[in-house]
């Protein structure tokens, strides 16, 4: 059977879009011939077809405005199609002269025996593939979109194992650090921050155990060292300061290490120890924006603090009076 739906081409040519919103643009219009085939007699019918096509291609490609003649063949469905592709305004006067050669076309094509359901359809077929410059500039809108977008969004949470390996290898790094700084200084116990714990307690706990862990001197890069020292570390998050204090077993007649870390977190409210031993026991002071209690703005004084309790029992250096030999080491005093 043969089946046309033409439109009225000034009404298709008042409409550059399809939708109301004017986003799906055409500025082509196809004309398809198609029709089923079969595949009796080593596929007589298709090559009959394709004779046919031949006959009608030089005409096809002679027309006004024409961009494109294509063939459509399926050996499944045993389709047959044949997709001429002009311009929106070549379309309408080719539509006004009855697509010639279609009609003879179609009644040639109709006489083959083997072919059936024939029918046209009249379609929109754009080219939309994109050039090098359009293809980049489409890459690197969506970058820009994925950036800001990526800007609001809540960052994963890092892999746990990741995550305390970093916390070990800046503990033994800084245990090094402290061992040396101390030999130096004469110091006995020692005070510091890190950064990688991020006001996690347990994590604080790690790397004061890499700090303390005893070194190898074979290994190329030494780590830990520092044992012997006792010592306080600080690490600032969002919601808290964590603190874990160490006294080694040596020193332990002279200072108790809840006693010592009580008397910093009590600074501030809401401070506390919340794990205590005769060697490490932790604290913690929650962040309180109401009374100004921010975790890295009170770190510092913190320090301060810890030294100077050791000082009060003879344990830490006094204090000349001139502020820049205070000895309150944080992380900008070790370079990573």
């Amino acid at each position: 059977r043969v089946h046309t739906d033409r439109p009225d081409p000034s009404q298709r040519r008042a409409m550059p879009a399809i939708d109301e919103a004017a986003t799906v643009n055409f500025d082509t219009i196809a004309r398809e011939w198609r029709c089923k085939w079969s595949a009796d007699s080593d596929n007589a019918s298709l090559m009959a077809a394709q004779a046919l096509l031949d006959e009608v291609l030089p005409e096809l490609s002679s027309l006004e405005g024409v961009q494109s003649v294509q063939r459509v063949v399926c050996g499944g469905c045993l389709d047959f199609k044949v997709v001429t592709k002009l311009t929106q305004k070549a379309f309408g006067d080719w539509e006004k002269a009855g697509f010639e050669p279609e009609a003879a076309f179609l009644e040639k094509l109709k006489a083959i025996p083997g072919v059936s359901t024939i029918e046209t359809q009249t379609y929109t077929l754009e080219d939309l593939k994109m050039n090098k410059k359009d293809i980049k500039k489409a890459q690197d809108k969506k970058e820009k979109e994925e950036a800001e977008t990526g800007k609001d969004a809540p960052k994963a949470p890092e892999d746990p194992a990741k995550k305390l390996k970093k916390v070990v290898k800046e503990g033994g790094k800084r245990g090094v650090e402290i061992e040396g700084a101390a030999d130096m200084g004469g110091l006995q116990f020692f005070c510091t921050a890190v950064d990688t714990p991020d006001g996690d307690m347990e994590l604080l706990v790690e790397s004061m155990k890499a700090m303390n862990a005893k070194s190898d001197p074979t290994e190329e890069e030494r780590k830990g060292g520092s044992g012997h020292i006792g010592k306080m570390v600080f690490s600032a998050g969002v919601d808290q300061l964590a603190l874990v204090a160490y006294v080694p077993e040596e020193k332990q007649a002279e200072l108790v290490c809840e006693e010592w870390l009580q008397k910093v977190v009590e600074v501030h409210s809401g401070g506390k120890v919340v794990s205590s031993g005769k060697d490490y026991c932790q604290g913690c002071i929650p962040a309180n924006a109401d009374k100004n209690i921010f975790p890295l703005k009170i770190r510092e004084g913190l320090i301060l603090e810890a030294n100077n309790f050791l000082r009060k029992k003879g344990l830490f250096p006094e204090d000349d009076g001139d502020d820049d030999d205070e000895m309150v080491f944080g992380d900008d005093d070790f370079p990573s």
